[in-house]
């Protein structure tokens, strides 16, 4: 039994068997990490602060994956899922209580059956309501910014559970103030109050039409880049005629060209190196500089691919 092993028994931590990540992110692609750790409790959390300080290793918070590319490759990374226990939701009045795990497309369906408007944008968006809070998720002119009232996040360094506010989390354009090593437990969020639950489910179901009709599905995290100040990542990306381009398994979608799709056989690398060709012939051609939505782990600098946040 190894060291690691040895203190994730002693913890009490979960350890997942199978440490692959391809099946964790919608790209489908990936390498395998040090450990996959589940938390079913709040003391789980505690305990995993204790293990990252004894082994120095980067973690990773997955929930749907929606957002994430992750290198191929054996990654030293602590990757952390969330149990069923942050899966909850409560409804009270017009506030409603989610736990970080359920994903945003069923909490704005369940929102809405209770007759509740102010979510609807949410259908659309493939994620979890963690990684929506961290990144301040949005679609359809709405974001997390304009529902959030405050996130409870664990610090894995401190060790120590805190409520903050929406003004405390410092939202912007696709990102927030949160750190690696701090964990979204739950959000309380606000909606706009009561409509009528037959009205909601044609808002929703128009925002579904609307995605399937514009945006590719398949293996995509959604839009790559930032759109840039006053035009259309896609519309540039178009236009420098790299729509339908390819690298490897990798594609930029012929249907909307901020999505890259991946083949059933891609790899990471086959992605990224797209992303960067891309990235290129737009400054090339137009001279924009474009930056990426996706959250890129595991890859060297060599890329040059950092956020726009």
């Amino acid at each position: 039994m190894s060291e690691l092993e040895v203190a994730l028994r002693d913890l009490g931590l979960t350890e997942v068997d199978d440490k692959g990540l391809k099946s964790r992110t919608t790209y489908k692609v990936g390498g395998s990490a040090t450990s996959l750790i589940r938390i079913e409790r709040d003391q789980d959390l505690v305990a995993l602060g204790r293990l990252v300080e004894a082994f120095s290793e980067p973690v990773l918070v997955v929930g749907n994956g929606s957002n994430l590319l992750i290198a191929d490759g054996d990654l030293p990374l602590f990757v952390v899922v969330l149990g069923e226990a942050y899966k909850g939701v409560e409804i009270n009045g017009e506030t409603v209580v989610a736990g970080a795990l359920i994903s945003l497309p069923i909490l704005s369906r369940q929102v809405g059956a209770r007759g509740l408007s102010g979510l609807e944008w949410a259908v659309g968006v493939p994620g979890t309501v963690g990684g929506a809070v961290k990144m301040n998720a949005g679609g359809h002119g709405s974001q997390m910014a304009d529902s959030l009232i405050e996130a409870r996040i664990f610090d894995l360094d401190s060790g120590t559970f805190s409520i903050r506010s929406l003004s405390e989390l410092e939202f912007g354009y696709r990102r927030s103030n949160i750190g690696q090593n701090q964990v979204v437990l739950g959000a309380k969020l606000s909606t706009l109050g009561q409509d009528d639950p037959i009205r909601i489910k044609d808002r929703l179901s128009e925002i579904v039409a609307w995605r399937r009709e514009h945006q590719p599905g398949g293996q995509n995290a959604g839009s790559v880049f930032v759109n840039p100040f006053g035009d259309s990542a896609g519309r540039l990306i178009e236009a420098a005629g790299a729509k339908g381009m390819r690298r490897g398994g990798a594609e930029v979608s012929p249907k909307h060209a901020n999505f890259i799709q991946a083949d059933p056989d891609a790899a990471a690398i086959d992605v990224i190196s797209l992303m960067a060709s891309v990235r290129d012939l737009v400054d090339l051609k137009f001279g924009v500089r474009l930056f990426t939505e996706i959250k890129l782990i595991g890859f060297e600098d060599t890329y040059g691919l950092p956020s726009g946040s």
